[in-house]
């Protein structure tokens, strides 16, 4: 089981990858228009429909699908300067609630998302770019990462509660990393 969440964080982490590739080349590709358009004159100018709008979704999917790998690979901004001064005990106690907490946030969030995109669903919402995207499409994708956040939280503080150690390491500091 516990390959089966590490192989889901990092494929989740695979695709906001991958979201950002293509935020790139799709940002890349309206420079190139805008400068043939700049040296070939107006009759040369094209826009990609939309292009913002699909760099914004994509956006959006990319930083919340990379949430889980990241928290599994100790790459969230923590404030350490506090913890790495209590004693192994304190440190512990403090991951679990700061855990406990964010899976009770993410829940939360979550409950929401998935209404969110159930009314996006039965209303037929959609973009009002020059393309019409259906909503559901791109709060999927957030939805999607929101829910393998709660996992990867949950894989982790059960974690924690097992082992009695934190968890939760600098991503510097890969050699202390549980899930390597």
């Amino acid at each position: 089981m516990r390959h089966a969440l590490e192989w889901l964080y990092r494929a989740s982490g695979a695709v906001a990858a991958a979201c950002i590739v293509a935020i790139c080349l799709l940002v890349s590709a309206q420079i190139l228009l805008n400068i043939i358009a700049r040296v070939m004159g107006p009759g040369w100018s094209w826009t990609i429909p939309s292009y913002a709008d699909f760099a914004g979704y994509m956006l959006a999917n990319a930083s919340f699908l990379a949430l889980a790998c990241t928290l599994r690979e100790g790459g969230h901004i923590r404030v350490t300067l506090l913890t790495r001064r209590l004693p192994l005990r304190g440190a512990w106690m403090t991951e679990i609630t700061a855990l406990g907490l964010g899976l009770g946030l993410s829940l939360y969030a979550l409950r929401y998302l998935v209404a969110l995109v159930a009314e996006s669903l039965r209303y037929g919402d959609k973009s009002t770019g020059i393309v019409a995207i259906p909503l559901w499409i791109p709060q999927t994708g957030v939805t999607i990462g929101i829910g393998v956040l709660c996992l990867a939280l949950a894989h982790t503080l059960y974690d924690a509660l097992r082992t009695r150690k934190p968890q939760l390491v600098d991503a510097e500091k890969p050699d202390l990393c549980p899930t390597h």
